[in-house]
């Protein structure tokens, strides 16, 4: 069995020929190790081999590994679902928010960062940098998936950038799974529409199954998770 270490490697290396395909630069996408179900002494076994960006599905089962994870210079994107009532827990565990599909999720995250930074003797409480977030958006039909609909991004993103500690930094979907990743290729091609028509210069989409075909449409970010850790436990 290759070691995490070897998975990593061999993510960064289908990465880099999926972004040379698409005429893109080898380094302009970022890699999300997702540690879903993974114990901490997996993650920390990831971040030995240089990985530094993370991501998670969801506040409850980070809370409890948070405290295992005590790695210098990580980052920790929120990537499964958020209900409102979460948010000042999410803005004190992670660093970014990709899972926005309303504006009472944003107000309700504006004002949990707000609260943070006063917490921290900000005295106005807007601080330098806003909480970094992306609109999730729901391009299929499926109920179980969520985010925003299409017709009703264009007003959210709006509304969300004139949150002031919030900052807007793009869009983010998960599409229906489908066994030929081609499948997901139309998806991820409006998505990137979509954010070239909002002006937002990042794109959060494609998991271990179709993460090429998402580099070759222009994600900016990539969630890999089994490819890394191997399947879930």
């Amino acid at each position: 069995m290759p070691s995490i270490a070897e998975n990593l490697a061999d993510v960064r290396a289908r990465m880099e020929r999926a972004a040379e395909r698409a005429g893109r630069a080898p380094g302009s996408v970022l890699l999300l190790a997702v540690t879903k179900t993974q114990p901490p002494e997996r993650v920390r076994e990831v971040y030995a081999a240089g990985q530094r960006h993370f991501a998670e599905n969801r506040i409850q089962e980070f809370e409890r590994k948070r405290p295992l994870l005590e790695l210098p210079g990580s980052e920790w994107h929120l990537v499964g679902h958020l209900q409102s009532n979460k948010s000042h827990r999410a803005v004190q565990l992670f660093d970014v928010v990709e899972t926005v599909d309303s504006e009472r999720l944003a107000r309700r995250l504006d004002e949990a960062k707000e609260q943070l930074l006063l917490s921290a003797g900000d005295r106005d409480g807007r601080g330098p940098h806003g909480l970094p977030v992306f609109l999730e958006v729901k391009l299929s039909a499926e109920p179980a998936k969520t985010g925003c609909r299409e017709e009703e991004l264009p007003e959210l993103a709006r509304r969300v950038l004139e949150f002031p500690h919030l900052q807007l930094r793009g869009l983010m979907t998960m599409p229906p799974f489908t066994e030929d990743p081609e499948g997901a290729r139309p998806y991820y091609r409006r998505l990137r529409e979509w954010a070239g028509r909002l002006g937002l210069p990042q794109l959060s989409m494609g998991m271990t199954h179709d993460f090429e075909v998402a580099i070759e449409e222009g994600a900016t970010l990539v969630r890999i998770g089994t490819a890394i850790f191997g399947e879930r436990r």
